[in-house]
């Protein structure tokens, strides 16, 4: 009998769902029946348009997407989209950021390089552990576009809801970067102009960007924008103006399958992930709150479902409960190295009894070392 796999904690690149590893090693060599893997495939072949085709329909299915959205599949990262956003949406050259961690503030750096940026929030002087009330938020009224990271990988901050900017005063579009909670909860996509994220947390391989784009913002980008990098043309081509991550879609659209089917608690597909996200998110910070050795730092309301940093109060045991927490086979546990300490992230792919056997580890390294 095999050896359970151990839990893997890992921000990204992720765990995956151990049935589409499985599906994806049987099809490794021969994808139904073509004679040839899908790494070997043409993307304007037959085969890999309806890999592509197929993923795309059903990640509309699973988001709730409206047909006024166009799917992109691209690459470069959400990185790399902090410069893509700006070269096609910044034609006034003024864009709001709200920076609520470390990723945000990335994409507010990045930005100002083709545009005015306004920090409209910045919470780095108090740590990156809260998200202002929006009632206190001064966003301008002629930008081109207002971005915020909808969940702070490193720093574990996330928005309960995205933000109705309209009720602000604000007309513009609301761009959002998702890579790390996109697919864990239903969006309000009223509420949304663009969104982005890459893969490698709760959809597939690194190498693997997503854009949701309304069709209406689909224009001509600034001159200095790469062709490659047109929405536009992106859009306009089938994700198909240049080699698309082949593999890395395929992957992709393995989880999409498995998502759609994925069964929690009497309900189907994205409600069940977000119920299942819920309550492993609730598991590990109640842990947290009780303990006495352990501890959460971020304003209870923001917390991320994600991606849960935790620090241990006599800081020079950290190191030996990573340690021991490996060879236990709760693997990555490791802090971003900006932060120290130690991070869980709760993935789709990681399951309930992944949680729970993290908190057992905790409460049995507490007892001993408390």
């Amino acid at each position: 009998m095999a050896a359970a796999r151990p839990f893997n904690f890992s921000a990204g690149p992720a765990a995956l769902p151990l049935p589409v590893l499985e599906r994806a090693a049987a099809e490794m060599t021969d994808w139904q029946g073509s004679g040839m893997s899908v790494m070997e495939m043409s993307h304007r072949g037959p085969e890999f348009q309806s890999i592509i085709r197929k993923a795309e329909g059903d990640l509309r299915q699973l988001q709730g997407l409206p047909e006024d959205f166009a799917i992109l599949f691209m690459q470069g990262g959400a990185l790399a989209e902090n410069a893509i956003v700006p070269l096609n949406l910044a034609h006034k050259g003024r864009v709001d950021v709200l920076v609520t961690g470390s990723w945000s503030a990335k994409s507010a750096n990045e930005a100002a390089r083709y545009a005015d940026v306004q920090r409209v929030v910045d919470t780095q002087p108090g740590g990156y552990l809260d998200i202002p009330p929006a009632s206190t938020w001064a966003l301008r009224s002629d930008v081109d576009y207002v971005h915020l990271c909808s969940n702070e990988t490193i720093d574990g901050v996330e928005f309960a809801e995205l933000p109705d900017l309209q009720t602000l005063g604000c007309q513009a579009p609301l761009v959002v970067d998702c890579s790390s909670n996109q697919l864990s909860r239903p969006f309000d996509w009223s509420r949304v102009g663009l969104a982005f994220g890459g893969a490698q947390k709760n959809i597939g391989p690194a190498g693997l960007t997503l854009v949701y784009v309304r069709r209406e913002l689909l224009r001509s980008p600034l001159p200095a924008c790469p062709t490659a990098f047109s929405f536009e043309t992106v859009a306009r081509e089938g994700s198909m103006f240049n080699t698309p991550p082949t593999y890395a879609i395929y992957l992709a659209g393995l989880v999409f399958e498995w998502a759609l089917g994925f069964e929690y608690a009497g309900l189907r597909g994205l409600a069940a992930l977000e119920a299942q996200n819920r309550d492993k998110a609730a598991l590990l910070y109640g842990f947290l709150d009780r303990s006495a050795l352990f501890f959460n730092p971020v304003r209870p309301d923001v917390r991320s479902r994600m991606n849960v940093p935790f620090f241990l109060r006599e800081s020079g045991l950290t190191d030996t409960f990573l340690a021991q927490a490996g060879a236990a086979g709760l693997l990555q546990l490791k802090g971003h190295k900006s932060k120290g300490g130690c991070r869980a992230s709760l993935y789709n792919a990681m399951p309930l009894a992944g949680v729970q056997a993290l908190v057992d580890f905790m409460q049995d390294f507490e007892r001993r070392h408390g």
